[in-house]
């Protein structure tokens, strides 16, 4: 792999100051005031396989309610977890919480400034701690997410695939090389912004490009295959029949287990099923009348697809709603204090609209 050349960082620094989005994370144009860590970091986590535009407003509303690491080391988890709903990977809001715990308690509340203190944290990996070393702290500290990844290789043509563990670490690499020795910080988001706005997947706006005369994929008329595309994986496809059971005006919701997918949040009481059939046995926690119909969902994770079979029915006249941990009966109108996976948000709104 060649140098990119001496010109390289000025041209891509030059084309960010005048060119990059004003995001509430970042240190606005033309300031010199300090960024609060505790923003890049918010930041950092939401941003993991998510994109800027569902970020902001999680970002606002979360600073709002946990303006500073203590507030959100001390908030209760079910507080963080609500703030979170719908975000999705609803592990990170763990992570985050047990993060700030740790720097409250045991940092004396600083957030570590070298990456390999950084990568103790809960939750933090190798490209989490580089964009809050450089991002934060200007410490020198390569980055490689998925738009940065985009960008290197097609700046060094590699024609092989970058999910390859030997491709990737050589990637790692050439993140590593080719930071200058000041605004590491910037260097690092400008070539994700690159990435993000200019050097997309699909259809790579190449003319407007700062950097395209270093670019060796488009002097080989590669950019529009490079990188090597992702296989497609078939996704299983798993059968889930939820009971909307109501006494009253309540519904009987349920808290998830403390692992797992959706971990701790709240739901409808959801039974496996795979597959779903006429003869199986329905277990229910309550007696009800015979379940109705009420509609079917279908939601889709990384590497997951669901289909929720959702009912409704009614607790027997003669039982007593007793709430009994891990369950509760709950209004639809008070059911937003509770935290809930993306498809029971769907559901409560069906019942809503039902009514």
């Amino acid at each position: 792999m060649r140098s990119p050349g001496p010109t390289f960082t000025p041209r891509l620094l030059r084309w960010y100051d005048k060119n990059r989005r004003e995001l509430p994370w970042r240190r606005p144009a033309a300031s010199d005031a300090p960024l609060d860590p505790y923003h890049v970091l918010l930041s950092e986590t939401m941003l993991q396989q998510t994109q800027v535009v569902t970020v902001i407003p999680y970002f606002h509303r979360f600073l709002e309610r946990f303006p500073t690491l203590n507030a959100l080391a001390d908030a209760p988890r079910q507080d963080v977890l609500r703030l979170w709903q719908g975000l999705g990977y609803y592990s990170r809001a763990r992570n985050l919480q047990a993060a700030a715990q740790m720097i409250v308690r045991e940092l004396n509340g600083q957030i570590p400034t070298s990456v390999d203190e950084l990568l103790k944290l809960p939750g933090v990996g190798r490209y989490t701690a580089g964009a809050i070393a450089s991002i934060a702290f200007d410490r020198r500290a390569p980055i490689l997410d998925g738009n940065v990844q985009r960008v290197l290789c097609r700046l060094d043509c590699v024609k092989d695939d970058p999910r390859n563990r030997e491709i990737n670490q050589r990637l790692w690499q050439r993140a590593g090389e080719i930071l200058p020795s000041k605004r590491i910080g910037d260097f690092n988001s400008a070539l994700m912004e690159l990435g993000a706005t200019i050097c997309t997947p699909r259809n790579p706006q190449c003319l407007r490009c700062p950097v395209h005369k270093h670019c060796e994929a488009l002097a080989a008329e590669m950019q529009e295959i490079i990188p090597l595309a992702k296989k497609a994986v078939p996704t299983p496809l798993v059968h889930r029949q939820t009971f909307c059971i109501r006494h009253g005006n309540r519904w009987l919701i349920e808290q998830r287990p403390a692992s797992g997918r959706w971990a701790a949040m709240w739901q409808f009481v959801t039974l496996a099923c795979e597959p779903p059939t006429s003869e199986n046995a329905v277990r229910l926690p309550v007696e009800t009348s015979p379940p109705q119909p009420l509609l079917r969902i279908s939601h889709t994770l990384t590497h997951r697809r669901y289909r929720f079979e959702v009912f409704t029915c009614d607790a027997v006249n003669d039982y007593s709603p007793v709430d009994v941990n891990p369950r509760r009966w709950m209004t639809l109108r008070n059911l937003h204090k509770f935290p809930l996976p993306k498809p029971h948000v769907k559901i409560a709104d069906a019942l809503r609209q039902r009514r």
